[in-house]
């Protein structure tokens, strides 16, 4: 099959697993908060991948040379999802992952400080035109700045710092171990936010289902998009993720009622093209001569 082809394959997987974690996030919102939300879909996450690592006689994998790193991560990724889940529930579904899509200008501007690369002319354009998009998704006046936009903006740093810090343990532990401590780290985080005020709240027959959905989506999106960027190059990868935005418009309208926002599309358009354009240039000057 066509790498191409495969890499699309891949990434419909992984658009339809973040569009189902966004539903899902809205619909048991009414029950659980963030903390309980991310809660449960840790419990699912550690049954599932410690399912895996005994099938595939993985655990030898799991290190603990650099739990320092994976707490640091974890902790940005908890904080990071924990806004994503609330900023899902009050600002239209199109609008966060427009925001979201400026994950990779934040490591372009963050990764200066937390890897030492260099900032070159390129990436500040990139970074530069990620900004404006921002504000013109946000459009920033009285009405336009709300909790869920704030929210959701803050919510792309911390996953830029999640990456950033995937990307340092990726050069010595594979997938199996940073899945572990993702999964074993977030569920005890998980169990203090929730149960600090001592009063967990049980989902429902109801809720259960998407509570279960949450889990899987979550650990599904990131293992599509990552065999996906394993066959393709990302100058293929990320058009293909951009189609999550018109998805989740359109998801939006006919399950809410949301309307359709052309500015929303505008910015996230604009934020696009700073990191296309980057990831183009980084492309072409990687390629021997």
């Amino acid at each position: 099959m066509n790498p191409v082809l495969k890499a699309a394959l891949w990434m419909s997987g992984s658009i339809g697993s973040f569009s189902i974690m966004a539903v899902a996030g809205r619909e048991v919102a009414t029950q659980l908060d963030t903390f309980e939300i991310m809660m449960y879909r840790s419990v699912v996450g550690v049954i599932v991948v410690c399912a895996l690592l005994t099938v595939t006689g993985s655990w030898a994998q799991v290190q603990t040379a650099r739990i320092g790193t994976h707490l640091m991560r974890n902790l940005a990724h908890f904080t990071g999802q924990n806004l994503w889940f609330y900023a899902v529930t009050v600002i239209p579904l199109a609008q966060v992952f427009a925001l979201e899509f400026t994950s990779p200008i934040w490591v372009i501007v963050l990764s200066p400080l937390i890897l030492g690369e260099r900032l070159t002319a390129v990436r500040a354009f990139a970074a530069i035109m990620g900004f404006i998009g921002i504000l013109i998704v946000a459009r920033p006046d009285m009405a336009g700045i709300t909790p869920g936009v704030i929210t959701a903006a803050s919510s792309a740093i911390f996953f830029a710092l999640t990456m950033m810090l995937t990307k340092k343990l990726t050069r010595n532990e594979g997938i199996a171990s940073i899945l572990f401590w993702l999964t074993a780290m977030q569920l005890v985080m998980g169990l203090i936010m929730a149960g600090y005020d001592g009063d967990i709240a049980v989902p429902d027959m109801q809720a259960a289902p998407w509570v279960f959905l949450i889990g899987c989506a979550g650990l599904l999106a990131h293992y599509c998009l990552t065999n996906a960027l394993a066959i393709a190059p990302a100058t293929v990868v990320v058009p293909i993720d951009f189609i999550r935005l018109p998805t989740i418009a359109i998801i939006g309208m006919l399950v809410y009622g949301e309307v359709i926002d052309i500015w929303v599309f505008v910015g996230a358009a604009v934020i696009f093209a700073g990191n296309y354009i980057n990831i183009w240039v980084e492309t072409r000057a990687s390629k021997p001569l």
